[in-house]
């Protein structure tokens, strides 16, 4: 969840490291910090609790020299020992000479810790991270500067992104990796870089490749030299070459990259489904031998995983792929999966859902599949991500940097890949009739045209927010393929706004949650007329209105029995009923953003979250 970011060069580093933590501030954070290294010059380290700007002040105050042109830097995200200066990274041994930054938990750093203080090693935090800088200190005694950092990290039981500078060596920068969030390394010339997210470093370069766990990077201004962590043997890294822009992972001019991000949906959409989608013919096509193998004609159960967001999103998928496919599907909270031994086998095809490819409930769900001989397909946002690189098939969703913590056109991303993926497999099974297969591509693909209407109304929804932004809890209410858009609203709503909302299915209601209604509970009930329980969710909405419940309906344009009912509404253009969730979600982004503006809370950095879960 941390943000890491390390740069060797020509320049001064730390102008260049303040800037790439700045682009990673959506990850979530309580602390920040920089060490700075130089030949001849002990290591420079400062750190501040709170938000960057606290230790951009601080660095300013420092008038630090340009000479400085080797260092890294870090956002934590507090797991062991308070959010204080004393707790922030960059952490150092006993003599100053090593300077470590780490993402993940060391989980044996109790006994490591004691043993390292019995041999004379004085700590001066409370966190698990600052046994790696003893460990190396260790090390050195016996090591260079390489073999030191492979014997440390030997010692550690638990999850690691790590990157760590050493001042006698002051221009190599190591990094490694085992769980622990991505660990990326920019390529450029005459400089080189480390960072946690490929956004960090858009400003210098777009040539990256990830490390995978247990390899180790060490990286000078001119050269990058990949091993393996457990035999020291070199690794062969091809670069990618990412085509996200310096503007697509900055706010171009919207308050917030929450609200950008809402916005970008329709085209996110098209992106998703550009080269794969026809939508003038409706045609669908996947290259490669993983999609044209025979397991995708013969799997016979099928199970998604996903965490928040992605798992509403797995949801709606479950319901396309059982219906068109006409086999047996499940959602599973990946990180209850474990615990569970479902019955998955060679026969089952697993979909793994994941905005980073780097969460790590996410990720242990993967591989616990993988072990019991299952077939993996992730729908995923990062390219060289761990879920893409383990999974055995990949749909990349190209939509583009989420900086926004709460994420938006992630899902509408991943609903288009899971309706494109349900398309492509019902072809290759021949479980729908052509004529029918290609209507629905068709209509899938003048789905971003819908969505731009419904963002229209922003303005509308802005001042609904107004009247119910007063108020301290909601209800979601949804049936069918639209109660998943129950849930992810109230998602919504609580993750920026601090309101406490719940999403039910509205058959759910009359056994407990209409105990709850009255003039100070709104309901947010979807009323679509395309839903085939059209006339279930009506009656639903007579039994708020017969509480004194404020009611806010999403109906279709022409419903005026659901307009009649509903105190307030919001209103969508007429939309197949499998496709609703597309345009059902968006005026519910844009109330739980118009909510929190109004309330003046944090929107993109909401308290206590982060955007990619790398521990447990």
């Amino acid at each position: 969840m941390c943000g890491i970011v390390g740069y060797t060069g020509f320049k001064p580093a730390a102008p260049i490291l303040l800037q790439g933590l700045a682009r990673l501030e959506y990850r979530g954070y309580d602390s920040a910090g920089l060490a700075l290294l130089r030949s001849g010059q002990p290591i420079l380290t400062i750190k501040k609790a709170g938000k960057i700007h606290c230790l951009v002040s601080a660095v300013q105050e420092a008038r630090i020299s340009p000479v400085f042109t080797s260092g890294l830097g870090h956002t934590r995200w507090a797991t062991h020992g308070l959010p204080v200066d004393k707790n922030a990274h960059p952490h150092s041994d006993c003599r100053n000479q090593l300077a470590v930054v780490h993402n993940g938990i060391i989980e044996n750093y109790r006994a490591l810790k004691r043993r390292l203080r019995s041999q004379g090693h004085v700590f001066k935090s409370d966190t698990d991270s600052e046994v790696l800088a003893h460990l190396l200190e260790q090390g050195l005694r016996r090591k260079g500067w390489v073999g030191a950092v492979r014997w440390a990290l030997a010692q550690v039981q638990g999850t690691y992104s790590v990157v760590m500078g050493y001042g006698g060596e002051p221009e190599k920068l190591i990094g490694a990796k085992s769980g622990g969030g991505a660990l990326v390394v920019g390529l450029g010339r005459g400089e080189n870089f480390l960072a946690s997210d490929i956004p960090a470093l858009l400003s210098h370069t777009r040539r990256f490749f990830y490390l995978q766990d247990g390899e180790l990077a060490v990286v000078s201004p001119s050269s990058t030299r990949v091993l393996r962590l457990s035999n020291g043997r070199s690794v062969t890294k091809r670069p990618l070459e990412v085509d996200w822009s310096v503007q697509q992972a900055e706010k171009e001019g919207y308050a917030h990259f929450m609200l950008k991000e809402i916005l970008e949906q329709p085209r996110a959409l098209k992106r998703t489904l550009a080269g794969r989608l026809d939508p003038k013919t409706g045609e669908v096509k996947l290259e490669g031998p993983f999609w044209s193998s025979a397991f995708l004609r013969r799997f016979r159960n099928i199970t998604l995983l996903g965490m928040g967001t992605s798992a509403y999103a797995g949801m709606i998928g479950r319901d396309l792929l059982e219906k068109y496919l006409r086999v047996p599907a499940q959602l599973e909270n990946a990180s209850e999966f474990r615990y569970r031994k479902p019955p998955i086998g060679k026969d089952s095809l697993v979909i793994v859902l994941s905005q980073s490819g780097e969460t790590v409930d996410t990720l242990v769900a993967l591989r616990e599949a993988k072990a019991q001989g299952a077939t993996i397909i992730a729908i995923c946002n990062a390219m060289g991500s761990s879920a893409t690189r383990e999974a055995d098939g990949v749909l990349l969703t190209h939509a583009g940097p989420e900086i926004g913590v709460a994420s938006t056109k992630a899902f509408t991303a991943q609903l288009g890949a899971l309706w494109f993926l349900t398309l492509y497999l019902a072809r290759l099974r021949r479980t729908i009739p052509p004529g029918l297969l290609l209507q629905k591509g068709r209509a899938l693909g003048h789905v971003p045209r819908l969505m731009q209407k419904v963002l229209r109304q922003r303005h509308h929804v802005a001042r609904l927010a107004r009247k119910y932004a007063v108020f301290h809890n909601f209800l979601f209410l949804g049936r069918g393929i639209q109660y998943p858009i129950a849930l992810e609203a109230a998602l919504k709503l609580k993750e920026i706004s601090y309101i406490h909302a719940e999403g039910y299915p509205a058959g759910e209601m009359k056994h407990g949650p209409i105990a709850l209604i009255d003039r100070r509970m709104p309901v947010v009930a979807m009323a679509l007329r395309s839903s085939t329980a059209h006339e279930k969710m009506l009656n639903n909405l007579m039994e708020v209105r017969a509480r004194s419940g404020r009611l806010i309906a999403l109906v279709e344009k022409g419903d005026r029995e659901a307009r009649r009912l509903a105190e307030d509404t919001l209103e969508l253009p007429p939309v197949e009923e499998d496709l609703g969730p597309f345009v059902s979600i968006l005026p519910l982004q844009l109330f739980a953003y118009e909510v929190a503006r109004r309330k003046g809370c944090e929107i993109d950095q909401p308290r206590h979250l982060a955007k990619s879960v790398t521990v447990e």
